[in-house]
Formats: structure tokens, C-alpha cells, sequence
């Protein structure tokens, strides 16, 4: 079972039922503040990170950057920028853990991110 932590700034809780929908069974999905999200992956409760924010790698992976290292995150859109789907998937393959992306990309990147996460 995949364990999912949803932090960042805005769109908390679209973000987290798309992701639990598009995941089904093969997850569990739970929204908690930044800080306290990015704790709980320094001690293993989650696998994965994902937030929103008006920038993608302001609010959204801050805590994460600062706690679980700039080597372990990825931002996958900004404004006007979205990451290619192979950098996307790229970047899961390469073990990053944290994502982070502007809240208007949701249902672009996410689809991409949640399956490479599943296909990993």
C-alpha cells in the first residue's frame, strides 16, 4: 500500500480526492500541514508528498526542500511551465519524494505523477 501525504498551500482538499480516486485501493491519502506532513515522511508514516501553491516550489515544497533535501523533491509545474511527462516520471524513478506544483495544473500533472508513482 502506498501511503500519500497531501501538504502545500491551496486546493488541500481537491488535491487529496483526485489523488485517493485515481489511486483506488493501491493507496491511502491524508491531508496534514506542511510542516507536519514533511515530519511524518522524515520518519516514515508516507512514501510520497504532494502539494499545490500559486508557484509550485514556494509553498508548496518549502518545508520539504528544507527538511527532506532539494535531492529528494521536484517541482513539476510552475506558471506557465509544466514539467514533459518523461521528466515527470523521470523524476519518480530517480526516488525524488516530494512534488510540488501550481493548484490550476492539478489535472495535468497529477495523472502522470500518480502513475508513475504506481508503475515504480
Amino acid at each position: 500500500m502506498i501511503r500519500i501525504v497531501v501538504g502545500g498551500q491551496i486546493n488541500k482538499q481537491e488535491i487529496c480526492a483526485f489523488t485517493q480516486k485515481f489511486m483506488g485501493d493501491q493507496a491511502t491519502v491524508e491531508i496534514k500541514n506542511d510542516l507536519d506532513a514533511v515530519m511524518a515522511m522524515q520518519a516514515g508514516q508516507y512514501d510520497y508528498y504532494i502539494g499545490a501553491c500559486n508557484t509550485g516550489g514556494g509553498g508548496a515544497l518549502a518545508m520539504a526542500l528544507a527538511l527532506l533535501g532539494a535531492q529528494n523533491c521536484a517541482t513539476i509545474s510552475m506558471p506557465g511551465k509544466i514539467l514533459p511527462d518523461e521528466e515527470i516520471i523521470g523524476a519518480v524513478k530517480s526516488g525524488k519524494k516530494a512534488f510540488g506544483f501550481t493548484a490550476q495544473h492539478a489535472e495535468m500533472v497529477l495523472p502522470v505523477l500518480l502513475k508513475a508513482i504506481l508503475e515504480k
